[in-house]
């Protein structure tokens, strides 16, 4: 769906991108991640064709965002880390401003709108004037204008920011929802147990380079971390574990074994059946799903490394 190669760009005396590949499937939600200055929301004005990198290419459904802007334009949405809104509109007159942008048919807008205003829990400000909505209102509307034209592509720069609880929560079941209808989402946000309830893919970029490429968006088996501790010698392990494909032995502390695993409930039963009848002692077998947060954190510890 996303196709970007050798990706550059440069400001006055900063290289920002430095020769970025990747490629984001159709259907995925893909969260943008890395430290401030990283390159990302330069990263997304590009995708969005807003501005143009110094070499490299980006399709997106097979259209050249740079030799054909206006085309993509029409199929993808993206919200700036910084918006503006005109604040003597209403928040309808607003969306439907957006929308006549995007050059929907005039039939449509109305009650597109309504199910933006809906989608974006802003009923109750239907008519009220942008410029007397509140921070996180007004971050919602921003979302809304950037969705009015329903694009298969959305590109969201920080999108939760300014949001209370409830409406971060709300966002996050707004994009599975629009996932399930076909979208093809990037999020760029420093929210990262926010992003791992809705985001199959991770992409870091560290220093205009990309640290970690995304995942397949039909993802496989889960990833869980095993931790397992056993009282004494752990003599028998291997040949346990040589059934279980699924397990790899990762690092062994003392008298606790940490484990990758991929299989399902049934199997993690299985293997845990498996290691207490060969006669290993078990004193403890703890499951965590990976996170985001946890192969950021492995990413950014493998840059330090090879820095």
């Amino acid at each position: 769906m996303i196709q970007v190669d050798n990706l550059a760009y440069e400001y006055p005396g900063k290289r920002a991108l430095s020769d970025v590949s990747f490629t984001i499937e159709r259907h995925a939600i893909t969260a943008l991640v890395g430290p401030n200055g990283a390159g990302k929301t330069t990263l997304l004005k590009c995708m969005a064709a807003l501005i143009r990198p110094f070499h490299g290419t980006i399709a997106i459904n097979g259209i050249d965002v740079f030799q054909h802007p206006r085309r993509s334009h029409r199929i993808m949405g993206f919200l700036p880390d910084f918006f503006g809104l005109y604040d003597s509109l209403t928040v309808e007159r607003a969306l439907a401003y957006f929308a006549m942008a995007q050059k929907m048919e005039k039939s449509r807008i109305p009650d597109r709108v309504t199910e933006v205003i809906r989608l974006m829990n802003l009923a109750d400000k239907r008519q009220a004037k942008v410029g007397a909505l509140s921070r996180g209102m007004r971050q919602r509307l921003a979302i809304g204008q950037a969705m009015i034209h329903d694009p298969e592509v959305l590109l969201l720069d920080e999108p939760a920011s300014g949001l209370d609880p409830e409406a971060r929560y709300a966002l996050s079941e707004l994009f599975i929802d629009l996932n399930r209808e076909g979208k093809t989402i990037v999020v760029s946000s420093h929210i990262l147990s926010e992003l791992d309830q809705y985001a199959t893919d991770l992409l870091v970029i560290r220093d205009g380079r990309v640290a970690e490429r995304p995942m397949p968006a039909t993802p496989g088996p889960a990833r869980k971390n095993l931790r397992v501790r056993f009282m004494g010698a752990a003599d028998g392990l291997s040949a346990v574990l040589d059934r279980f494909p699924e397990a790899d032995h990762e690092t062994t502390e003392g008298d606790t074994v940490h484990l990758g695993f991929t299989g399902d409930d049934q199997r993690q039963h299985d293997l845990l059946k498996a290691l207490v009848d060969s006669g290993l002692t078990v004193l403890e077998f703890t499951a965590e799903r990976e996170t985001l947060q946890s192969r950021y954190l492995e990413t950014a510890a493998k840059g330090e490394e090879g820095a």
